[in-house]
């Protein structure tokens, strides 16, 4: 039976709870435990797919193709443990739940209300895989004192009472604010965040502070006393030059010692924490630098490609390099020579999207790092621009384009070399879509099988010729167009199982230039960095040497 690790936030968002809460897992993994990681977002929206990545991030997939908050990325990446479809949940898909069962009739004809009814739905969430690990960890989204997280509190809450004495724990993350002119940090907001959590019946067992510098001892005396917890169970969550020292800083903080006494585990296995301490060696001590330009649409908010930013760290720990990403509107493209602004770095990478915006810069990014053979990574969007370029100038297709943006344009106008997916195969059954289907949860989403030519360039990184990667897409390149272009040299290298759906291509003359149809950032970790990744920071380092 699973001991449960409820994590609030409090004072301001942003604080790092979703970082808090995977460091902590991977702590108690350091210390022989089995453990999984929960998301429980207070907003409307059924899941954040259909959510701008301006608004919420980056929407992260589950090998299950369910899409989720990004914070399930930071849980897979810190503890390896592959997130499912049943740990992430939202207000929004909580009433949607409970409304099919009251149009079911499973209600029996009952009123239907936030208590109990909302909120037992969010309680057999919590409950789902209990028996299967020893830790469960629950993150809730929000703030304390948010109208909208009130069910949500209320059913941890009732949940803790349900559960035998001990077997559940919570921890409020909170903000410590330092005040320059009298040189004080301030406690007053973290004992009114506790004071508001107290009043709707949740007493937290453990304070994690976030701030500047070190918290006096004063100051940890003055928390424990008027938010009633011990002193040893304040834990400083300091500023980090990297997220991946956060395992080492909890933990020399004290952290999960603190987890193990609240729950009377004695004695503690010891840690093995010789995973964090090589990470972090190889994010100090490298040899070098390598310049990457990320060529987006999204780039005023780094939070929307965080899985890409993170694996090309992890690429850069691989290689011992430092890994110095650049964001690029690809817009500018549209205006500009991308020469002016892409000559100098050692890779080009122009990852996923979504509509027709800024997408001719990003074709204009993939035909630069194509001629001056610059090492190119695209994904999912960014194969397709590469295709369409390639048809463009070296295939004798001066209309060719893809059908997500022709728009209103005569068919007859132009070549669709990417096309709307109408059908494809999931396991052992065909799943079918329509242009004017709910925009939400009808991609291809999730893992799926690729067959990769023998001999070619990702069969060589890969090390094997059968892969399993991470989908999230509604459109795909026309195998039609193979042959046309294969005689130009761009091999298609990846292909579905059943050889409908492309799904790898690359340049044969070129270095490195490799486009993927999945989502391979998806899957890297700090301490199993993608091989895609891997071999990408690879080649950016020997261009390095070249530049």
């Amino acid at each position: 039976m699973a001991r449960f690790i409820f994590i609030t936030g409090g004072v301001v968002s942003s604080l790092g709870k979703g970082l808090a809460s995977a460091a902590l897992g991977a702590l108690l993994q350091a210390r022989g435990y089995t453990v999984r990681l929960r998301k429980l977002d207070p907003y409307l929206n059924v899941d954040p797919g259909t959510m701008s990545p301006f608004e919420h991030g980056e929407v992260f997939v589950t090998d299950d193709g369910a899409e989720t908050d990004l914070d399930l990325g930071h849980y897979e990446r810190f503890t390896g443990v592959a997130a499912r479809a049943t740990d992430s949940i939202s207000s929004g898909r909580v009433y949607s739940n409970v409304l099919e069962k009251e149009r079911r009739g499973d209600y029996l004809g009952k009123t239907i209300q936030v208590i109990p009814h909302v909120t037992n739905e969010i309680k057999d969430f919590i409950r789902i895989g209990e028996d299967e690990v020893d830790f469960m960890l629950c993150e809730i989204g929000g703030t304390v004192g948010d109208i909208e997280g009130l069910p949500f509190f209320e059913a941890i809450r009732q949940f803790s009472q349900e559960k035998p004495r001990g077997q559940c724990l919570f921890m409020h993350l909170t903000l410590l604010p330092y005040i320059k002119a009298s040189g004080e940090l301030k406690t007053k907001p973290t004992q009114h965040s506790v004071k508001e959590l107290r009043s709707i019946g949740i007493a937290p067992d453990i304070l994690v502070c976030r701030s500047e510098g070190p918290i006096p001892v004063k100051e940890r005396e003055k928390l424990a006393l008027f938010c009633n917890v011990r002193p040893e169970a304040v834990i400083a969550a300091q500023d980090l030059k990297s997220i991946y020292e956060a395992p080492l800083a909890y933990h020399r903080e004290g952290l999960d010692q603190a987890v193990l006494d609240a729950f009377g585990i004695s004695p503690a296995p010891k840690p093995n924490l010789a995973r964090w301490e090589d990470v972090v060696d190889r994010i100090h001590n490298t040899d070098g630098e390598v310049r990457v330009a990320i060529v987006g649409k999204y780039t005023q908010l780094e939070d929307a490609y965080k899985s890409i930013a993170e694996a090309l760290t992890h690429g850069g720990m691989a290689n011992r390099v430092k890994v110095r990403a650049e964001w690029i509107d690809s817009g500018i493209f549209e205006r500009e020579d991308p020469a002016r602004h892409l000559e100098g770095f050692h890779a080009i990478l122009v990852p996923g999207g979504f509509g027709d915006r800024g997408t001719e810069g990003k074709i204009k990014a993939a035909q630069f790092a194509r001629e001056k053979k610059v090492p190119y990574l695209g994904i999912c969007l960014g194969m397709q621009m590469a295709v369409i370029e390639a048809a463009r100038n070296t295939a004798d297709l001066s209309n060719a384009i893809s059908e997500e943006f022709a728009g209103g344009a005569d068919p007859c106008s132009f070549t669709p070399v990417v096309y709307h997916l109408k059908e494809w195969v999931q396991g052992n059954a065909k799943v079918t879509r329509k242009k004017d289907d709910d925009k939400g949860g009808t991609m291809r989403l999730g893992a799926y099988d690729a067959t990769l030519v023998e001999g070619s360039k990702v069969a060589q990184v890969y090390g094997t010729t059968h892969i399993e990667e991470r989908h999230r897409h509604r459109y795909e390149v026309d195998i039609a167009f193979r042959e046309q272009l294969e005689a130009q040299g761009l091999r298609f290298s990846g292909l579905s199982p059943d050889g409908r759906l492309p799904e790898i291509v690359e340049w044969t003359d070129h270095p490195w230039f490799i486009g993927v149809q999945f989502h391979p950032e998806l899957k890297s970790k700090p301490f199993a960095p993608h091989p895609l990744f891997a071999d990408f920071i690879r080649a950016a380092k020997e261009q390095s040497r070249l530049v």
